[in-house]
Order: structure tokens, then sequence, then C-alpha cells
């Protein structure tokens, strides 16, 4: 017991200060901060300042037009916001198990994954387990990888980067097919271009193209992809949205590679014209999750349900 009191004596902060903090880093703001909270943003600045002298770090440069965070603030970030992921999924766990609280699978879907497969993930759950809920957040693949390793989330669906973070891993992954697209009057002019690789490429290149955002995993492999095939594909609009790229083909905005299977709700849209590809590119899609973390049963059930 001595021991107990004497670590409740030295300890440099408790949870709800790290709360605050992760606050005031995550929003680069001491207002901001003070608003999420409810408090004063003077009490935040307090509770803070308490933390960098206990430690004897700073944690934060600030001026009078920003905050940011030193390298120790950034260290205590990333681990207090591990730290606190864990913290709150325990009590999330706990509420589940013991308090008959609803299970709830917190899902973080890709940018780049179009609203077609969304059936896919859901479908067959929705109907196999429709006591558990589920909270579905549209997001980056680097928003979901940090979701992740914070435990804000349970799973991702995404096109993964070249190295995964070490905290993650991948329970299935599944190629996702593309094609390219565009207006009737530009498949009209395509099949004339087909007769000889030069035309090809010569129309290729003269067109509008509406391609996922450069910094996205899914747009830089596509521009490589792209470059191989000897075309530049410059782009016109940059989106992160495989839905809205084939909207602005059907309003004859332009040419684009999108995932065959996105083309799915679109069917109907006779604007909307495959143009033929002698090569295929393809992505990996992959869900992941928390690596060392035995998967409570509701969630492991939704994974094995969903249809790639």
């Amino acid at each position: 017991m001595p021991k107990m009191n004497e670590y409740l004596l030295t300890t440099p902060f408790d949870i709800y200060e790290l709360h605050l903090f992760q606050l005031v880093a995550k929003h680069r703001s001491f207002t901001k901060a003070a608003e999420i909270a409810g408090l004063t943003q003077s009490a935040v600045t307090r509770q803070v300042q308490g933390i960098e002298t206990s430690l004897g770090l700073a944690l934060f440069e600030r001026t009078t037009r920003s905050v940011e965070l030193t390298p120790a603030g950034t260290a205590l970030w990333r681990e207090s916001g591990r730290l606190l992921g864990d913290i709150d999924r325990t009590l999330k766990t706990l509420r589940e198990d013991y308090a008959g609280a609803k299970k709830v699978v917190r899902v973080g879907v890709s940018r780049s994954v179009g609203l077609a497969y969304l059936p896919g993930f859901f479908h067959a759950n929705l109907r196999r387990a429709p006591h558990v809920g589920y909270r579905v957040s549209n997001r980056s693949s680097a928003e979901i990888l940090s979701a992740l390793e914070s435990n804000e989330l349970d799973l991702g669906v995404l096109c993964p980067p070249r190295r995964l973070p070490p905290t993650v891993r991948v329970t299935h992954r599944f190629k996702d097919a593309f094609v390219l697209v565009g207006s009737p009057g530009a498949a009209e002019e395509f099949s004339v271009a087909l007769k000889s690789r030069s035309r090809r490429l010569d129309w290729l290149n003269s067109q509008s193209w509406l391609v996922p955002d450069e910094h996205s995993n899914t747009g830089r492999l596509l521009r490589t992809w792209l470059t191989r095939q000897g075309c530049r594909a410059e782009a016109a609009m940059q989106l992160d949205s495989f839905d809205l790229i084939i909207n602005l083909v059907a309003l004859g905005m332009g040419v684009g590679f999108v995932p065959a299977r996105a083309l799915a709700l679109y069917h109907r849209k006779r604007t909307v014209r495959r143009l033929p590809w002698l090569e295929r590119f393809e992505r990996d899609l992959v869900v992941v999750v928390r690596r060392h973390r035995d998967l409570p049963g509701h969630l492991t059930q939704f994974i094995d349900n969903v249809l790639f």
C-alpha cells in the first residue's frame, strides 16, 4: 500500500488532464479545447501547464497565432491516444457485456471505397445480427489507420499504403478491378482511336481526366500504372470519391478510371460508357483491425459476414 500511495503522489497527471491535453493537441487550440470541455481557456491552460511542470518538459510551442506540439508533445500525443483509446474500449466492452448496452461495431470506410460496396459489408450482418448496431464513418485511409491505433474504430476498410503501422493487421484482402469510363461521345471517339496505339495515346492525353486525389493510396497507384502505360492523364479535377467521378463523367466533364463494382449503382445511366482498355488496373482493398487484441464475438461475426 505505501508503494501505491507513493505512486499516486508522484504521478504527473491523471486521465482527465490527459484528455484535456489530447483536445488541445488535436485542435491546436486552447480556446477550442476549452469550448469542447466546457471550461474556461485559463482553466485548460493551467491543467496543461501543470502536466508540463510535473514532467519538466514543454509540450507545446505557443505563439500569438498558433499552438504547435513539441517533439515531446508529439510523442505524448501519440502514446496517450492509444492509452485513452484502450480505456474507452475497455469501458465500452464492460457496458456491452455486463450493463446490457447495445453492441456497436465502429467501422471506418475509406472515401475511395464506393457506395456500391456497402451492401456487401452490411447487408448480411443486418439480417443475421439485428441486435448489433453500426457506427460508420467515411474517412481517408490515413485517418482510419490513426483512428484504429487510438481505438476510435474497431475496423477499417481501405486501400493500404505500402507499409501498414505495426499496430494493425489485415484480416481479409481482395482485388478491386478498374474500368475506364467516359461519355457516349467520348466512347465513339475512343473507338476510332483504338485503331493504333499512338492514336489511342494521343486521344487519351488530350482528354480532361477526373482522377482520385494524388495523395491517396489509390491515386498514387493509379498514376504510377498510367505512366507505365504511356498515358500522362493530366488531372482536370482531383476528387476523393469515385461516385462523384462517375457522376461527373455522366455530365460529360471528362474521363476516368473507376472501380468496376462502383458502376453497379449507375447501370441505368446511359451517359456513362465503358471504354475498352487492354491492360487491367487493380488495387488491393483490405479489412484491418488492431493487432494484439482479442476481437469480441460480435466483431468477429461482422468480419466473417462481409461479402467481398
